[in-house]
């Protein structure tokens, strides 16, 4: 049932259960992003895997991290249970047959995937500080040191890169100061403890080349299939800030890099963003800023993002406002904040004539979900009651020896694997103290061998099997006894013609008297 032009998403029915319709996604409009909401359970995983299947199928190249390692089944053929083949009757999917899709692990910490990495310099002082919860102050120090890293060329690409600037300014905070204000050395300190506890927490693996290459993130097969990149995320969540930051990050390098496309008759890119409140808690409004100006900008460049969240009230209402594509799964409304967030879930659909979507998200089944998205000329469906259909791929995890045997196989193989650490800030900071000490030792030398008068005696020390710097003493006193006879003589010349002057002006005056 799924249209060379649309992801078929299930059926839905009417009150007297005489008709059923298919529910599906256009996807001349899949770049108009879309949320995806519910409660833990209610099946958000299944409908993000049917999408990512859907999308692949149409030849879509997809982004999506697996916060549980429950998606990891896409790439694998699912099986024919039961409950499965019932499912695709009451929805009406024919023919239902298993199938795996081309999938491409990638993980930060490099284990149950390809490492993904990026520089310090591509990540910029603003994620950076937010990655690190700086202060104010010492976000104004960060982007600081990144304006001296330009002015001096120097390449900030991993962790001890950027350390060893830090060092570097705590030591030239004076000259610093005066050119772009204040630089405290305890905002400095304060900045570098952050990076040692983003160290430990496993940021090093993150930072540092090869970096990715977001080329590779949309590959399709060469029959056609969008690739589908799934990134482990179940030890990443340990750090939700990483993760969040790491995604942002993402989304702002396919900004930065894509051309502009307008509206394709199929995105060029479809990016899921699970757990997504990560990405709002906590965050400074210049961050949420950046998020909205992301998400309503890169539609352009043909990417459709898709947030996955359990309640909508994690996205902020500026973001929300650009999600065209809506499925809402069951919320419950036990708390006031509940009741709310099932009110405003209710609030942004269509309304349908023929159930309460208020009450219908309260009591819809593991499976069922309200939909709807945008139809002809980008107008939002009325709301169905949807029953999902069931994914061609595995359901759950996937074993650790799949995952390596697909690892092997993959296009990605070999190419990130391998830590690159070439010369850059670390490197040339290293030579500058280590030429400014060669320097100084040379000055110091150099300017033992001097004396007061600028003559300088030949050092005899070292002939007689005497240390140098006694020898250079002994120099330094013969110059002074030197200088004492010459005076001594200067004074005597002068004495003596003084004398002879005198005696002349005085023959004279005697004469004329």
């Amino acid at each position: 049932m799924t249209a060379d032009d649309s992801i078929f998403i299930g059926a839905s029915r009417h009150k007297d259960d005489s008709y059923q319709r298919a529910e599906k996604l256009l996807l001349g409009y899949g770049n108009r992003h879309g949320l995806v909401t519910g409660a833990t359970g209610t099946g958000k995983t299944v409908t993000l895997q049917i999408l990512a299947e859907g999308f692949s199928k149409a030849g879509v190249p997809v982004f999506a991290a697996d916060i549980k390692g429950d998606l990891s089944g896409v790439a694998m053929p699912g099986e024919l249970k039961d409950f499965l083949v019932k499912r695709a009757a009451d929805v009406r999917l024919d023919p239902y047959q298993p199938e795996q899709f081309p999938v491409v692990f990638w993980d930060l910490f490099g284990e149950k995937g390809h490492p993904i990495r990026a520089t310090v310099s591509e990540m910029g002082p603003l994620l950076l500080s937010r990655l690190m919860n700086l202060s104010e102050a010492q976000e104004g120090v960060m982007n600081i040191a990144f304006r001296i890293a330009d002015e001096e060329g120097l390449l900030l690409l991993d962790m001890k890169d950027l350390q060893a600037l830090l060092s570097n300014i705590a030591e030239r905070a004076d000259e610093i100061g005066a050119r772009y204000g204040n630089v405290s050395k305890q905002s400095v300190g304060a900045i570098q403890r952050s990076l040692l506890i983003l160290e430990q927490q496993g940021g090093e693996h993150f930072f540092g080349e090869p970096a990715l290459r977001i080329a590779d993130l949309m590959r399709t097969t060469s029959d056609g299939r969008g690739v589908i990149s799934v990134l482990a995320a179940d030890k990443l969540m340990m750090n939700p800030r990483l993760y969040a930051t790491f995604l942002l990050w993402l989304l702002s390098e396919l900004f930065e890099e894509l051309p502009e496309v307008g509206d394709p008759e199929k995105p060029n890119l479809v990016f899921f963003f699970d757990e997504a409140h990560l990405l709002f808690d906590e965050a400074p409004k210049a961050l949420i800023d950046r998020v909205e100006q992301v998400v309503r900008l890169i539609r352009s460049k043909g990417v459709g993002v898709y947030f996955v969240t359990q309640n909508p009230l994690d996205v902020p209402e500026t973001v929300l406002a650009q999600l065209g594509n809506r499925i809402q799964h069951a919320l419950r409304a036990y708390t006031p904040r509940e009741q709310k967030a099932v009110k405003t879930a209710a609030e942004t659909f269509r309304p349908n004539p023929e159930f309460d979507s208020f009450e219908a998200i309260t009591q819809l089944g593991t499976g069922e979900a309200l939909v709807s998205t945008l139809e002809e000329k980008g107008v939002p469906s009325m709301v169905q009651r949807t029953l999902i259909r069931p994914p061609s791929s595995r359901l759950g995890a996937i074993t650790d020896a799949e995952r390596r045997s697909i690892m092997q196989a993959s296009p990605m193989a070999g190419q990130y694997d391998q830590t690159v650490d070439r010369e850059s800030a670390f490197e040339m900071l290293q030579k500058r103290t280590a030429a400014k000490a060669a320097q100084a030792e040379q000055e110091a030398q150099g300017g033992g061998q001097q004396s007061g008068s600028g003559w300088t005696l030949p050092d005899f020390g070292s002939s007689s099997g005497r240390p140098a710097s006694r020898g250079r003493a002994r120099s330094s006193s013969r110059q002074s006894v030197t200088e004492a006879a010459v005076k001594s003589v200067v004074r005597s010349v002068g004495t003596t013609l003084g004398r002879e002057i005198i005696r002349g002006l005085l023959g004279s005056l005697r004469r004329r008297r």
